[in-house]
């Protein structure tokens, strides 16, 4: 009795230390006790152990020899090769046909190599390799989502289509995306117009007119005094002259205007998304189109008009931003009418988007689009041969100058983020309040508060000056 004690005391210590240690390459010896089921026998894949048992064995047959292969190497020698992913069970038997033991053969994937792969490729990552029947369960954090995908990658050459990922990313995956559009428009136009006449005051029988060059100088407007037409669209910058001689009024007429515009355009859309999923916004509206079917039934369909900003966001590293953005801006153009024979019309739309894929810093910003546009054209308009006359010719003829430019630029700047506290945050409403009976009707105050905020520093800004890249 106290030497069976004995023999499983030992027993449950070698189990305790084969479960603890684990089994590599090198040879393996198990001990196997007469009458007692022994612990499980842990082979890699392609790999070989040695067990050794303490009496001899006369039979052995492995349940399935396609996971494990034996051989003896002597009477109580014996010899496993796993082969493939798996549980099966090696039994024992002795001299008289008596059980001496079931050994658990439990053949896995051979990690010890991918291991050392591991931590080659991606040092420093805190990911755990484990075996799970015939697969390889990794779990741990990453500090992005491209290392998880480069550990799953490298797990997949091991088990193939036999991974678990219980890996998840650490750090900040929210991303703050902040675009500005700044479009900036300058129209200059510059005209130069002459004209010459001449009319006799006589009767209607010998009234002559003459007139020379695009302003109408004559056009029988002369009296006493001389008095003139103008026949271009200008509005200012007009010189005449005129003289009556006997029954002959001359006139002599000079326009010239030059006109300068330009206007700028700015958005600011600010979107936050969680890594990988996409985001979007529009703050402006959507204009009803209505389609026609093959029944010639009207349907209205709605197209979204305004500042538009889409993008995905990935964290392919600690503070490296993947995007793949959308961003546009619209509105309608009234000068352009299209009708159809319903007897409906509807206007165009004036777009300038940009789509692209883009990787950059926590911070950092891109220039993701810049097109300038620029559109010239000048005409003239002169009197035959009398227009080539240097100097004098102004007076016969009509120069016109037009250019327009236009500059688009799209920046985008990315910012990893984190969640704070409601109180922390300010609303545009919260410096505002609304005035009383005695403000708003004997001070003309239409709304009470202190001024401060985003709305104070606005108030505060000084647009005067240039502003653009097209400067003169």
């Amino acid at each position: 009795m106290k030497i069976d004690r004995f023999l499983k005391a030992a027993l449950l210590g070698f189990a305790a230390v084969s479960t603890s240690v684990p089994i590599t390459a090198e040879a393996q010896q198990l001990r196997v006790l007469r009458g007692e089921a022994s612990s499980t026998l842990n082979v890699p894949v392609n790999r070989a152990v040695v067990v050794e048992a303490e009496t001899p064995f006369a039979e052995l047959s492995i349940a399935n020899p396609g996971i494990a292969d034996i051989s003896t190497l002597s009477d109580r020698t014996i010899y496993v090769l796993g082969r493939a992913p798996g549980r099966t069970t090696l039994t024992m038997l002795g001299p008289e046909g008596d059980l001496i033991a079931n050994v658990e053969v439990a053949v896995t994937p051979d990690t010890a190599e991918f291991k050392e792969r591991l931590q080659q490729i991606l040092p420093g990552e805190h990911i755990e390799v484990r075996t799970a029947n015939d697969g390889i369960v990794l779990s741990g954090t990453g500090s992005s989502v491209g290392r998880l995908d480069r550990a799953l990658d490298l797990a997949e050459r091991y088990a193939p289509g036999r991974v678990s990922n219980l890996m998840v990313v650490g750090g900040t995956q929210q991303v703050q995306m902040k675009v500005r559009f700044v479009e900036m428009n300058r129209s200059v136009s510059k005209g130069l117009n002459g004209g010459f006449g001449a009319n006799t005051t006589g009767t209607s029988d010998t009234q002559a007119d003459i007139s020379l060059g695009a302003a109408d100088a004559t056009g029988g407007a002369f009296g006493s005094p001389p008095t003139f037409g103008f026949t271009s669209p200008f509005d200012g910058g007009q010189f005449a002259i005129g003289s009556i001689i006997g029954d002959v009024a001359v006139g002599v007429i000079l326009e010239a205007l030059e006109q300068k515009s330009m206007a700028r355009t700015l958005a600011e859309p600010n979107l936050v998304a969680l890594s990988g999923q996409e985001a979007a916004f529009l703050a402006g509206g959507e204009y009803p189109i209505p389609v026609a079917d093959e029944d010639g039934a009207i349907s209205v369909e709605y197209r979204p008009f305004g500042v538009q900003l889409r993008f995905v966001p990935r964290v392919i590293e600690r503070d490296t931003i993947n995007l793949e953005i959308f961003a546009g801006v619209s509105s309608i153009d009234p000068t352009i009418t299209v009708g159809s024979g319903t007897g409906i019309s509807v206007n165009a739309f004036r777009s300038r988007n940009a789509t692209t894929v883009v990787e950059m810093k926590d911070g950092m910003s891109f220039a993701i689009a810049g097109l300038l546009q620029d559109d010239f054209e000048d005409s003239v308009n002169q009197a035959p041969w009398l227009g080539d006359i240097p100097v004098l010719g102004a007076l016969f003829r009509s120069s016109s100058y037009q250019r327009d430019q236009t500059e688009l630029v799209i920046i985008v700047t990315p910012h990893l983020v984190t969640p704070t506290r409601g109180t922390a945050l300010m609303l545009p409403t919260d410096r505002v309040r609304p005035p009383t009976e005695r403000e708003l009707f004997l001070l003309g105050c239409t709304g009470a508060g202190e001024r401060g905020g985003a709305v104070a520093e606005v108030a505060l800004q000084d647009f005067s000056g240039s502003y653009g890249y097209v400067l003169e």
